[in-house]
């Protein structure tokens, strides 16, 4: 056989040079204009975000105004019109409502989430305290919800012809069509009342200086909440299982040889995580919700606690501080998951891409 000439040996060498050159020049455009597209996608999204919580902020400063005049709820009973204008004028709420409204932006703008009509006390103070008790009752919940659902809803869906994969599917719906209250109610009369192995109420005054003691007293509110948000988050997996179960890249790669798990590793848990992680910050919302709700059936001196007596008592600062952070914390959860999705997910970077070359063909055509 004969050897190529020296002259088009070059050249095709220096052919394929040129071809990686552009391989990797074109990567490079790629990524440079994908990084882009997510970094005004992230601008976007944060105006969304402080567009929203300013609203909210709105809504409820005026919401609250519409309840009534705070000062009827705190004064004694037979006090004088000038006892009722001097608590007015120390609460500030006898000046004009746009007067109070900046004054309240201007607070935001801060950080500084005003001081309690009933105590005196900084509302961002007595939030951070009562956080003690709510924080760690939420994030326990929560870590206990998704070990209980990941393989429950695992198993529902992938033995779903089986006994057991219909008994454990039937169970999440039960336990996510209670309501929590109802479960709290429940379990304190099992293991409270009937059998005194748990309190049924309440938490240490020394905090968490004794943690076993603290750890005891959120058992029962920490199983009421996981029983209901591990069911409906165990509902979610199944579907997300069943469909990644019924793809066709799943199948090809066990007609190659792949064993089940080593097939589900390698190609199921990357396509089926993207929808996961807006479930779980929808979860963790969901399950600090449900903490300040089971709160107040336990007795737990948490933000449940804190707005409930505010809302009675007429403590405008003190339900805008509790209603403000939980949607700020809302909202941030959502922002972040819907960030990682746009980062981890290229489908969805392609999707960003898609919509930014339609919008540049509409308003072409609209020209």
């Amino acid at each position: 056989m004969a050897l190529p000439q020296p002259a088009a040996a070059h050249r095709r060498i220096d052919g394929d040079g040129c071809s990686r050159e552009r391989a990797q020049l074109a990567l490079l455009r790629r990524r440079y204009r994908e990084g882009g597209l997510i970094a005004a996608y992230l601008l976007r999204r944060t105006g969304l975000l402080l567009l929203s919580l300013a609203l909210a902020a709105a809504l409820l400063f005026l919401v609250l105004r519409v309840l009534g005049n705070p000062v009827y709820a705190l004064i004694s009973v037979g006090a004088t019109e000038e006892d009722i204008a001097a608590a007015a004028a120390r609460l500030g709420v006898d000046r004009p409502i746009g007067e109070q409204f900046v004054e309240y932006i201007q607070q935001l703008v801060t950080l500084d989430l005003g001081t309690s009509f009933t105590n005196q006390l900084s509302v961002g103070d007595e939030i951070a305290r009562r956080l003690n008790v709510t924080l760690p009752l939420t994030l326990i919940s929560f870590a206990l919800s998704v070990l209980i659902a990941i393989p429950v809803g695992f198993i529902a869906a992938w033995r779903s012809r089986t006994w057991y994969g219909t008994a454990f599917s039937a169970a999440t719906q039960l336990g996510g069509a209670i309501p929590v209250f109802w479960v709290g109610i429940l379990l304190i009369t099992v293991f409270a009342l009937q059998n005194r192995f748990l309190p049924a109420g309440g938490f240490p005054r020394s905090d968490w200086a004794d943690p076993a003691d603290a750890l005891r007293s959120l058992t029962l509110p920490v199983l009421t909440i996981a029983i209901v948000a591990g069911s409906d988050l165990a509902r979610y997996v199944r579907s997300a299982t069943l469909d990644v179960l019924g793809q066709v890249y799943l199948r090809t790669a066990r007609a190659t040889g792949q064993s089940f798990g080593g097939a589900i590793w390698r190609h199921g848990v990357r396509n089926g995580i993207v929808p996961v992680i807006s479930i779980l910050a929808i979860q963790l919302s969901t399950t600090f919700v449900g903490a300040v709700i089971v709160e107040n059936v336990f007795g737990l001196p948490g933000l449940g606690d804190m707005l409930l007596t505010a809302i009675r008592e007429r403590d405008f600062p003190s339900v805008q501080g509790v209603v403000l952070f939980s949607t700020v914390l809302v909202l941030g959860l959502g922002f972040a998951a819907d960030v990682t999705q746009r980062i981890i997910d290229p489908r969805l970077r392609t999707t960003l891409s898609g919509n930014r070359r339609a919008g540049s063909r509409r308003a072409a055509v609209s020209a």
